[in-house]
């Protein structure tokens, strides 16, 4: 719209055009900053922000959802965790051995980026 006719609607209204863009906004703001607060509030977020695999609050919830949905027996559940924990012992190996072996091929300029785009991977 032009200057102009913002203008015109406002004096035939009787508004400030300036305050009703600025009310408009305000609405717009006020109602993300609603929506926001409920996303946070249903734990939304949690839900789109998933921990590392191998975290060990990550490792907890897992093993926790597997007892209850496997409905597993004490020994079972033993030996789950400790195969668990072999396998995240091996999953971190891998990523680490294989991070430095990438680094080893890499000038020093681009091991910096390398991690920088790790850092922002996580």
């Amino acid at each position: 719209m032009s200057t102009d006719l913002l203008d015109r609607t406002a004096a035939v209204r009787g508004w400030d055009a300036r305050l009703a863009v600025g009310a408009v906004l305000l609405v717009v703001f006020l109602c993300g900053a609603a929506a926001g607060a409920l996303a946070m509030d249903s734990k939304a977020h949690l839900r789109m922000h998933q921990p590392d695999f191998d975290a060990p609050n990550s490792r907890a919830l897992n093993f926790d959802r597997l007892q209850r949905e496997l409905n597993l027996t004490p020994p079972q559940s033993e030996q789950v965790s400790s195969i668990l924990t072999d396998m995240w012992q091996y999953y971190r190996t891998v990523l680490t051995d294989s991070k430095s072996r990438v680094e080893q091929v890499l000038t020093p300029q681009q091991r910096e980026k390398f991690e920088q785009l790790l850092r922002e991977q996580r």
